[in-house]
């Protein structure tokens, strides 16, 4: 659980980044995209993310009813009797949050890798080049009700990795005493930066702000 969590953390910090050179560049979002598309090496990388994910998930529905027969009917006492503040929200509702998640992350493939790289690989026909990465980011993210849903989304991954960040470290023995606080600290900031940064990228779509969309003169928020 904490290794596959971690590795996936790693691979939304290469998406953040890859979604950042949208926000300045088009043309160069596309030559990424190009790069990867449905060559075999991401089709190899992409197999074994969505392998990662499983496992995640499945052990995650291990965990919380492991978790659950050990408790019995009382889940968490600690939260009603010696210390209310001590049990986080996120901890309570892990599995909650990675159902939203997961429904997150379905809509996703839907709008980017069914358009682009299954599209290439059946050769189906879709509405943009499925090397046109930035055509899909505009068209998905311009919609009100899909920028709303990844902005939902996206805080639903905020609470996932605020906990899961350091609950990792202290599953893989790297978190004592001292440390716990730190990567509490550490994992809170790293997260809410990942997150505010994709959210930037939704919100500067959405209104057409982002440098690559403007040329000239531009709305009042560029």
């Amino acid at each position: 659980m904490s290794v596959t969590g971690i590795s996936l953390i790693l691979f939304l910090t290469f998406h953040c980044c890859m979604n950042l050179v949208a926000l300045f560049s088009g043309e160069a979002y596309n030559m990424i995209c190009e790069l990867l598309g449905a060559n075999w090496y991401a089709v190899v990388a992409t197999a074994g993310l969505a392998g990662l994910a499983v496992v995640h998930i499945v052990y995650a529905f291990i965990l919380t009813a492991q978790n659950r027969d050990a408790r019995g009917n009382s889940r968490y006492e600690v939260s009603t009797k010696v210390n209310p503040g001590k049990v986080e929200w996120a901890s309570k509702n892990m599995l909650v949050l990675g159902i939203i998640v997961c429904l997150g992350l379905l809509l996703h493939l839907y709008n980017f890798w069914y358009n682009m790289m299954f599209a290439e690989l059946t050769g189906m026909v879709v509405a943009h080049n499925p090397g046109d990465g930035f055509a899909f980011i505009k068209d998905t993210f311009g919609d009100p009700l899909f920028a709303g849903l990844y902005i939902i989304w996206l805080v639903a991954i905020w609470f996932h990795l605020t906990h899961g960040f350091w609950s990792a470290m202290q599953t893989l023995g790297l978190s004592g005493k001292t440390w716990l606080c730190r990567w509490k600290l550490i994992g809170s900031i790293y997260v809410t930066l990942l997150m505010l940064a994709f959210i930037v990228v939704v919100v500067a779509f959405y209104f057409g702000c982002a440098p690559s969309l403007c040329s000239g003169s531009c709305c009042a928020l560029c």
